[in-house]
């Protein structure tokens, strides 16, 4: 199953938002208001829980300067990762877009496409108000 947020612009260079976005505490500014939980577990590794949802744990897989920056599931049962594609538009201005990439069975896939979708969407969306 892939996912794609918006393509989000953000008054800032790409190296500003990979800085950003390579700091894992940052997420906790990006994350909907329905958070139950967000705790940092090392430099490169965090855990959160939205309201009624199992708690994900989240780990820098590759980072490319400052084009992009891949989260991927750390342990679970179920493999996945976002990607975050920073893209430079003008002197200090840059495009962000948000990739989920996974592998559902299809009713998985069916029951979680709209929240995770609103999810990554919510994520983009806070990123200019947020660096």
């Amino acid at each position: 199953m892939n996912l794609e947020s918006p393509t989000i612009n953000v008054s800032k260079s790409p190296e500003e938002v990979f800085n950003f976005l390579a700091d894992v505490k940052n997420f906790e500014a990006l994350m909907p208001e329905n958070i139950s939980k967000f705790e940092v577990l090392s430099e490169d590794t965090f855990i959160f829980a939205l309201k009624g949802m199992p708690e994900i744990t989240l780990k820098k897989k590759e980072l490319i300067p400052p084009n992009k920056i891949v989260l991927g599931a750390a342990g679970g049962k179920i493999d996945f990762s976002l990607v975050g594609e920073i893209t430079q538009k003008e002197d200090a201005t840059s495009d962000v877009q948000l990739k989920f990439n996974g592998d559902f069975n299809p009713m998985m896939a069916m029951m979680i496409k709209g929240p995770i979708t609103k999810f990554i969407e919510t994520l983009a969306n806070s990123i200019p108000k947020a660096i």
